[in-house]
């Protein structure tokens, strides 16, 4: 469906993309039912890039959630509950132990895990998983919250409330991540960030409770199809949509027209780059 407001081309509201650069009609219908589910943390300021290959993902895949993430610029809250337990007990107020770290404190009982952070601290609370309450929220999945305040002017909000089932992974190279071809275990969901490199990693760093998680990373030798349009710090680092249909094959997650998705990112990708040459050519006769 596509609409056009004043002064603005026409653009598809399912896609976001200009009307004349759809890609709705390239993608297979019905999406794609893959038996491993997807969870996108998308950094706020991706959703509106033109490169961004997500929207491949969330037309073209059938079990996808998109969960929209913003920086801690002030201040957050993450409150976790492991989904073994009773959830009425997951908004009770948190009487337990607290290890303060000066930038971040965690409070913990043997029901819940309370993460408070400010801007620019790298809460690590992987200790955690040496206590009842984090074994279980690691083993049997559990919901969290985030809860930020922008500003000491402003007051709190609700950023998201996920549940992360238990089969859960991050995909992420970080220092524990182990090859996606050495997985010995049932992946059922696969979280992935979504952001530029740096953004990705301060989304990171920023929710703790992805140090929950057995972390997963793709084989460096893949490039990126995005080498020629956007920069890719170093090999491995590859889009949204790489990653999520290189992980799925490793998994075991074959589906017939999995490789038409990056089939449509590559015409994506050809449809920006015929932009930047149209605009190159006016710019010359101007």
């Amino acid at each position: 469906m596509g609409s056009e407001g004043h002064g603005r081309r026409p653009f598809c509201r399912r896609c976001s993309k200009p009307s004349r650069l759809c890609l709705c009609a390239r993608l297979n219908s019905p999406p794609l039912d893959n038996s491993v589910s997807v969870t996108i943390l998308q950094h706020s300021l991706e959703k509106t890039h033109p490169l961004n290959s997500a929207r491949v993902a969330i037309l073209g895949l059938k079990n996808l959630s998109l969960v929209p993430v913003t920086d801690v610029n002030f201040q957050a809250r993450f409150l976790i509950h492991p989904l073994q337990l009773d959830r009425d007990d997951s908004s009770s107020p948190i009487v337990g132990n607290t290890a303060d770290f000066g930038n971040y404190a965690v409070t913990y009982s043997s029901k819940n895990i309370l993460v408070a952070v400010e801007r620019a601290s790298k809460p690590d609370i992987g200790w955690i998983l040496n206590y009842p309450v984090g074994r279980s929220a690691a083993s049997n999945g559990f919901m969290v919250a985030k809860v930020q305040r922008k500003s000491e002017e402003l007051k709190d909000f609700e950023e998201f409330k996920l549940v992360v089932p238990p089969g859960s992974v991050l995909l992420f190279p970080s220092g524990n991540a182990i090859d996606l071809a050495e997985v010995n275990f049932e992946v059922k969901n696969l979280i992935v960030l979504d952001g530029t490199w740096a953004k990705a990693r301060r989304m990171y760093y920023e929710n703790p409770w992805l140090k929950l998680l057995p972390h997963l990373k793709l084989d460096p030798a893949k490039k990126s199809l995005y080498k020629e349009v956007r920069h890719q710090p170093k090999a491995g680092f590859l889009s949204t949509i790489e990653s999520i249909v290189y992980a799925m094959k490793e998994l075991g997650n074959v589906m017939e027209g999995l490789d038409d998705l990056l089939e449509v990112f590559e015409s994506m990708i050809g449809d920006q780059r015929r932009c930047k040459d149209e605009k190159f050519r006016a710019l010359g006769k101007s």
